[in-house]
């Protein structure tokens, strides 16, 4: 009991407590550097958004650092998490920095935010090969047991990791949509965590805290978004606690919302130049979708953020059977 009490409910607590006292500053902080959020012209509904400030990622991004930082010691795994959560972050920083305070339209440029992605995804995997034990089997949903897939695991990985990264990044268009997802994610690895004794459940735990701290401002109607730094950030924990766990195959369950999102977009590019303007969706990411054909956008929030729920229930009985 004790010990659920300190590397769950504390953690949780703490990053929730640092989240929350964050926003009140850094709102307004941001607000009046004026790093407003420009929405996209074809969503008519969204136009009032408009200024409404971003990075606000900013805030679970420190709670979540802060807080795992007092457990590195006693729970080295949370090192990597932690790290590449960190770094990831770091790139969306810069893309959101120079879109809102450079006033650079387009951030970063594809081909960099890429190279960037890379060399992170690169220091993850060689941290785990190298500075822990953790080995790249993969746990198979259902059958309980362990695959080695030999050199295969380390194209995979970076597949799997940038393939996270970029669905969060493209899920988060919605008020509380990117952060509610990932809340409940993040307690489908805590509970993973406690059954394979990962020990990573300090930092899932405080990622919890840290995103229902920024819920506070961020759902309907959002008072900040957390951009880019929080997208990436997102992504970047997802995919080194599946990873931390063996479990990147589970991503594809639990992260179901998120491959969708990032397949919608590839669908309807690759659709479009083929056919030369004709579009499979109203409108890509699939959630526009969704809101153009008439639902508010706290129906597409609470309807993903359900449908990952029950995900993540079919993911505990993968893990358990």
């Amino acid at each position: 009991m004790l010990n659920f009490l300190i590397t769950i409910v504390v953690p949780m607590v703490a990053a929730f407590a640092i989240s929350l006292i964050a926003g009140k500053f850094l709102i307004p902080f941001l607000t009046k550097l004026k790093v407003g959020n420009t929405e996209r012209e074809e969503l008519e509904s969204h136009q009032v958004k408009n200024g409404t400030p971003s990075m606000g990622g900013l805030m679970f991004l420190i709670a979540i650092v802060v807080v795992s930082a007092f457990y590195i010691k006693d729970y080295p795994l949370v090192l990597p998490i932690a790290l590449t959560t960190l770094l990831f972050g770091v790139v969306g920083f810069i893309d959101d920095y120079l879109k809102t305070v450079k006033r650079k339209s387009d951030g970063l440029l594809a081909w960099q935010k890429f190279l960037l992605q890379l060399v992170v995804t690169t220091g993850l995997c060689l941290y785990l090969i190298f500075l822990t034990d953790v080995k790249f089997t993969l746990l198979i949903p259902f059958a309980g047991i362990y695959v080695d897939i030999g050199w295969l695991s380390i194209p995979l990985m970076y597949l799997a990791v940038m393939g996270t990264v970029n669905g969060v990044n493209f899920t988060d268009g919605l008020d509380g949509l990117a952060s509610s997802v990932t809340v409940v994610v993040a307690g489908f690895f805590t509970f993973a965590s406690l059954y394979l004794v990962g020990n990573v459940e300090p930092i899932t735990s405080a990622v919890i805290g840290a995103l229902m701290g920024f819920l506070v401002y961020n759902v309907y109607p959002a008072k900040i978004f957390m951009g880019d730094t929080g997208s990436l950030a997102l992504g970047g924990f997802v995919a080194a606690t599946a990873y931390v766990l063996q479990m990147p195959i589970f991503i594809i369950i639990i992260g179901l919302i998120y491959l969708v999102e990032v397949l919608s977009v590839i669908i309807q590019v690759g659709y479009f130049k083929i056919t030369h303007g004709k579009r499979v969706f109203r409108m890509a990411p699939i959630h526009h979708h969704f809101e153009l054909g008439g639902w508010s956008e706290t129906k597409v929030v609470c309807v993903f953020t359900i449908v990952t729920i029950i995900l993540c229930f079919v993911a505990y009985a993968a893990l358990l059977g």
